[in-house]
């Protein structure tokens, strides 16, 4: 599959398989995060992989959704923000390589035949004393990984005319 074929086939899993997560696949989704380019080449990012097996409550007080707990894993990126190259404007570039990693994760995941969803709408602070993640490290997105029990869903996008400014 090339990577066009892996952009287009990648959606939101909500609804994961009870099937472990080959070793090895995992290896390779955290080689392709490990591949991603960030500011500077700085990689200011740490990346938390969690078994979700026996932390059900525990996940629930991270994202209310039921699902989000389905999946063998649940893999959070970190930004390190005094760590990270900043602009000249003070714009921190933290989130931007974050979402980069996380971007790296779910497509390489996707080439794998496995599914993610990417979730921003955690709560930090539980996901931080959950995991016991260190100063420093700001949780920026989460996703849960495994085998999707759903089939593709094609979502409606917008028509690249109302997305693009050519100038």
């Amino acid at each position: 599959m090339d990577v066009f074929d892996v952009i287009q086939k990648r959606f939101s899993v909500r609804s994961y398989q009870d099937k472990p997560v080959e070793q090895e696949k995992l290896n390779i989704i955290l080689e392709a995060a490990q591949s991603a380019p960030t500011a500077c080449n700085l990689q200011s990012f740490k990346i938390i992989v969690a078994k979700t097996e026996g932390r059900r409550e525990l996940l629930k007080k991270i994202y209310h959704q039921n699902w989000f707990a389905d999946a063998p894993y649940v893999i959070g990126v970190c930004a390190i923000k005094d760590k990270c190259w900043v602009r000249k404007d003070s714009k921190s570039y933290a989130d931007v390589d974050a979402a980069i990693v996380m971007d790296h994760i779910i497509l390489a995941a996707t080439a794998l035949g496995l599914g993610t969803c990417w979730i921003g709408a955690f709560d930090p602070i539980a996901f931080k004393e959950a995991f016991e993640i260190e100063e420093g490290m700001e949780p920026i997105v989460l996703t849960p990984l495994g085998y999707p029990s759903e089939d593709f869903i094609r979502r409606k996008r917008k028509p690249l005319d109302e997305l693009v400014i050519y100038k």
